[in-house]
């Protein structure tokens, strides 16, 4: 009566093997290492690039466990963190500073385990240590970059249809544009409308002044804004693949905040310092206008300028108008000036930057342009030479008082790619690896001491039925884990806290399964009917309570972020896990143990109290 079909434990077969193949990697330590790659597309990590690195390491005497080699570069572990960061120095210097080489902690998981893609769960923040960092956009900034833009294209438009104007201006973040008639504003309103639709055009007029005011549409304005989030998020990812970082979290959180995570950072110092500058590079006009320097100086900048710093200290007077942006960048490498062989910086423009950098430079011989770089809202001045001469095929060598390691870094900023709007850092957060492995034990603990508790109650409550719950109980969380480590998701301190809710869950199934086989005893039935109806009958109730539970985790998954969405995860994949433990197995377990015996006289499940009739 009790007997389970041959497929279904070909299945639970299957789901074992699988299980227990993908948990196995989660077993194996974490173990210092270092991740060298590079960050010129020029140079590459091959097989002479692994024996430069092991040579490079016998000659010091530095002992590793292990070198691989793959598409992000090399990796090679130590057995201590001393080691690792002595073998970190000795690399550095051995392969130069066209080589990224990075602290990082790496699974010490066979490589027969890894050639099939098992691998460990990643660890969050949280139980792996790190650095946390909330920055927000500055959405106004976004705003004026894009005013600017219009204000140097709504110039060069003008030009080419030769229309006739008397200024243009930015206010705020509208660009106002003067005319002598009416003529030529009505002119100019029909072109920047063909031009750009984007931009609401509304003439105002005081006598013989005309003046035509472009404005972003509401959705223009909200289209900027979401790119500028966008594609700050995407070059700090850039930034932190540049960093050689593993395992990085870089998302968006809310309108204009975005989160950075970097577990198991122990080189924080320079993840800080990359991330953290937030740099921007402009290209402006210096105002040489006789007086213009002292009257600023004096604390009246003229009007549309700004009082800047050389790195040297000068005093520096800029427009206000910025002619190039870092958006144009192609590409930016350290390197040395050929003439005075001092460490500066080789960029590449694209070809609407190179056209417009070859326009400026032919417009403005002799005289000085600045070149601009604003870190965390600060402008600094790298150097404003004179233009000699005009200079097209977009290739601009910027130079002045930096040092190696600084020309490394403005390149690397800048080959990142340029922010479109700065963001400023509103939340810093570092995690240990002491307080992360002091996390890990905890949550460890109380899942194991709940389950011990648990599984303590169940046996002595239900005997045999309780052992086989118990059982069930523990493929389960296997079967949890490994489906986690498949994904390749990360486990964090609300996770933990899910599986101890999933294994709550998952145990409370057992109990309707086997109360309802004590229900049915109680009333008569024979042993095998009882197991059979109190797993059919008990299905109902397990689906409903599962699929209410599972709509509330789904909802936490689209609507919740950060920890939230990491628990609810976890807790719906437990869900699913704990009905197939439940159900499958469980059964499975019992047709194993009860399903030979053609006569039964009693279930092993604890004392079963029969009703009792009373006279009337």
């Amino acid at each position: 009566m009790n007997r389970y079909p041959l497929w279904k434990y070909v299945l639970i077969g299957i789901a074992l093997a699988v299980g227990i193949v993908y948990t196995l990697p989660n077993f194996f330590p974490e173990v210092p290492a270092v991740q060298i790659s590079t960050s010129r597309a020029s140079i590459k990590i091959d097989a002479s690039t692994l024996q430069k690195v092991e040579e490079a390491l016998k000659a010091a005497n530095i002992a590793f466990r292990g070198e691989s080699l793959d598409p992000t570069g090399i990796k090679v572990r130590f057995d201590d963190l001393d080691t690792q960061v002595k073998a970190k120095d000795i690399l550095q210097k051995t392969l130069g500073d066209n080589y990224i080489v990075a602290l990082n902690l790496l699974s010490s998981t066979p490589r027969w385990l890894t050639a099939i893609g098992a691998l460990p769960m990643y660890l969050g923040l949280d139980l792996r240590g790190g650095v946390h960092f909330l920055l927000q956009v500055d959405m106004k900034a976004a705003l004026d970059k894009a005013a600017d833009r219009y204000l140097t294209d709504i110039r060069s438009l003008l030009r080419e249809k030769k229309v006739q104007y008397g200024g243009i201006a930015r206010e705020g973040q509208n660009v106002s544009i003067r005319f002598r008639d009416a003529g030529e504003r009505d002119k100019a309103n029909s072109e920047i409308r063909n031009a750009f639709p984007d931009l609401l055009l509304n003439s105002v007029d005081s006598g013989n002044d005309f003046r035509l005011i472009a404005s972003l549409k509401p959705e223009a304005q909200k289209r900027i804004q979401d790119g500028a989030v966008a594609q700050n998020i995407t070059i700090l990812r850039n930034r932190v693949n540049e960093l050689g970082v593993a395992e990085p979290i870089v998302q968006q959180q809310g309108a204009d905040r975005v989160v950075v995570q970097l577990p198991g950072v122990q080189d924080t110092a320079r993840a800080k310092d990359i991330l953290g500058r937030t740099a921007t590079l402009e290209i402006r006009m210096v105002n040489d206008e006789p007086g213009a320097l002292e009257q600023a100086a004096a604390g009246q900048p003229a009007l549309g300028s700004d009082l800047f710093t050389e790195r040297n200290g000068t005093p520096v007077l800029v427009r206000r108008q910025v002619v190039l942006t870092g958006d144009r960048i192609n590409d930016a490498q350290p390197g040395f000036d050929g003439r005075t062989n001092e460490p500066a910086v080789h960029v590449n423009l694209d070809g609407t930057g190179a056209r417009i950098f070859k326009e400026l430079t032919r417009d403005n011989v002799g005289k000085r342009m600045a070149i601009v770089l604003v870190e965390k809202g600060k402008a600094e001045v790298i150097t404003a030479p004179v233009i000699r001469e005009e200079i097209g095929g977009g290739r601009v060598q910027i130079s002045g008082r930096m040092n190696t390691r600084e020309a490394n870094d403005i390149a690397l900023l800048m080959r990142a790619g340029a922010l479109a709007a700065p963001m400023e850092i509103v939340e810093e957060r570092t995690v240990g690896p002491s307080l992360a492995a002091e996390n890990i034990q905890k949550g460890f603990n109380s899942v194991l001491y709940g389950v011990i508790v648990l599984a303590l109650f169940i046996i002595l409550y239900y005997q045999l039925m309780g052992v086989i719950s118990v059982i069930s109980l523990a493929i389960n969380l296997l079967l949890l884990i490994a489906i986690l480590s498949m994904l390749q998701a990360t486990l964090t301190l609300p996770g933990i806290a899910a599986v101890a809710l999933t294994l709550g869950m998952a145990i409370d199934a057992n109990v309707l399964i086997n109360e309802r086989i004590r229900e049915e005893l109680r009333w008569g039935d024979t042993p095998h009917a009882a197991i059979q109806a109190g797993y059919e009958r008990a299905w109902g109730t397990i689906l409903d309570s599962n699929v209410t539970t599972l709509i509330a985790g789904v909802a936490l998954l689209i609507f919740g972020s950060g920890p939230v969405r990491g628990f609810a995860v976890v807790h719906c994949l437990g869900i699913m896990t704990s009905m197939f433990s439940a159900v499958f197995i469980s059964r499975g377990l019992v047709a194993i143990i009860y399903g030979g015996r053609k006569k039964l006289e009693k279930i092993s499940i604890g004392q079963v109290w029969k009703p009792t009739h009373g006279a009337a």
